[in-house]
């Protein structure tokens, strides 16, 4: 089975080829793998208030672009002293609309701290929010659910990880999730949790 997943992220496909690695007979495809060159309109297709409705946006557009079963997934970071924000903004949380890859990650986490600067660590909860949708045709669609609990640390630790992994605490290790090995990090993350759950789906497929 070919399964064409619709991200350009490296890290993140890095993430989700480890997470589907032990699925048989899945051959898992990137957007370059597929042959399908970026256009402009990809920008517009996470307009949604809901990481549900964004995943599968994507999903669906893909999977018309190449006719290929595809999965996409829209993940985000709840803050509960800000009442649930970044959620579907996590991408583009931080001022500045120019801001890519390593860049924009500083720039949101130096963001997020300052929004938290006088928040105790007590009221620092957070959780790590993913939604994969799998769409194999127009009329089958299905969507798996991850979360992962943590706490926003006051300053970034460790150098693993991407996006807001620094500065959030898994409180079971006392580790950043940038601070884990990408085992660990798989097992417990959001990302790990919905993906595994696909997989598991895949298997029954395969």
């Amino acid at each position: 089975m070919r399964l064409l997943v619709a991200t350009r992220s490296e890290p993140k496909m890095r993430e989700i080829r480890h997470i589907l690695s032990h699925v048989p007979d899945l051959d898992v495809l990137s957007l370059d793998d597929a042959g399908v060159e970026y256009e402009p309109e990809e920008e517009d297709l996470e307009p949604f208030h809901s990481f549900e409705e964004n995943a599968r946006s994507k999903a669906l557009h893909f999977h018309r672009r190449t006719g290929l079963p595809t999965v996409a997934d829209d993940s985000g970071l709840e803050v509960d002293a800000l009442d649930g924000r970044p959620g579907v903004r996590t991408k583009r949380f931080a001022p500045g609309e120019n801001l890519e890859g390593r860049e924009r990650d500083e720039a949101n986490n130096a963001y997020l701290l300052e929004l938290l600067a006088d928040v105790p660590p007590s009221e620092r909860g957070a959780r790590y929010v993913c939604v994969a949708d799998l769409v194999l045709d127009e009329d089958r669609v299905e969507a798996f659910r991850g979360e992962a609990g943590g706490r926003v640390l006051e300053s970034p630790r460790g150098e693993g990880g991407f996006g807001y992994d620094p500065v959030i605490l898994d409180e079971e290790t006392g580790r950043s999730f940038a601070e884990l090995t990408p085992e660990e990090k798989n097992a417990k993350s959001h990302r790990g949790k919905a993906f595994r759950a696909l997989g598991r789906r895949l298997e029954e497929m395969v």
